[in-house]
């Protein structure tokens, strides 16, 4: 242990052999949630029977971009490569949920795809 909280690994995982800081559990939910949002606009697609991006789609992105990029930031990974390659898709979902609100209001529902 070299007593900073978020970089040592989990106490309670260790008896699995699993050795996982709390930053690297952030990184991975957000890493996971990114690749998820592509699930969740398969099956809104199949819902509506054409190509449709639901907002969730947009907070999936944003959310899962900025938990990547604080572990590629403020974990001991420190890596410029994982930085950019969330940063940009960060700043592109935040434009898009925008663009989203603007555009079908706050009730997605009232407007159309």
């Amino acid at each position: 242990m070299t007593g900073d909280f978020m970089n040592d690994p989990i106490g309670w995982l260790e008896w699995t052999g699993i050795h996982m800081s709390p930053w690297k559990l952030i990184g991975l939910t957000g890493a996971f949630m990114f690749g998820a949002r592509w699930l969740v606009q398969f099956i809104a697609s199949r819902r509506h029977g054409k190509p449709v991006i639901p907002r969730l789609f947009w907070y999936m992105s944003l959310c899962g971009s900025a938990m990547t990029l604080s572990y590629f930031v403020f974990s001991q990974k420190q890596d410029a490569v994982g930085v950019i390659q969330n940063l940009f898709p960060s700043f592109t979902a935040a434009y898009s949920l925008y663009l989203d609100i603007r555009h079908r209001g706050w009730h997605r529902d009232k407007a159309s795809h």
